[in-house]
């Protein structure tokens, strides 16, 4: 079952693709089209996604991962964002520490 994406990863996903380039603004289009279809087991809030590919364009051809960023506050933690044909695929949150990250940080503080 699908679900729209939350505030938080929709803010994550626009700050780590707010980029110039043609693939990242291609991704960034894909926002509003991509709903939430899996969850990580550990308990934090990677998501995996799907875009609605009648209302969005595929990215250019690229790499994976897309991007690779990282918080240092509040928490000490890494983000990575993946495709898969072009479409948003995983925006995941990885903590550094023993305890998951379940609550998307401000995107305020994403350090590329």
């Amino acid at each position: 079952m699908a679900e729209g994406l939350s505030s938080g990863a929709a803010a994550t996903l626009r700050a780590l693709l707010s980029g110039a380039d043609p693939v990242s603004r291609a991704l960034l289009a894909q926002v509003p089209h991509a709903r939430v279809v899996g969850r990580c087991g550990c308990g934090c809030v990677t998501v995996d996604l799907e875009v609605d590919r009648t209302a969005a364009e595929p990215a250019p051809v690229h790499g994976n991962p897309v991007v690779e960023a990282a918080y240092t506050h509040p928490y000490s933690a890494g983000l990575i964002v993946f495709t898969e044909d072009g479409y948003l695929s995983l925006l995941e949150i990885y903590s550094v520490s023993d305890e998951p990250i379940s609550a998307w940080p401000d995107p305020r503080f994403i350090e590329r």
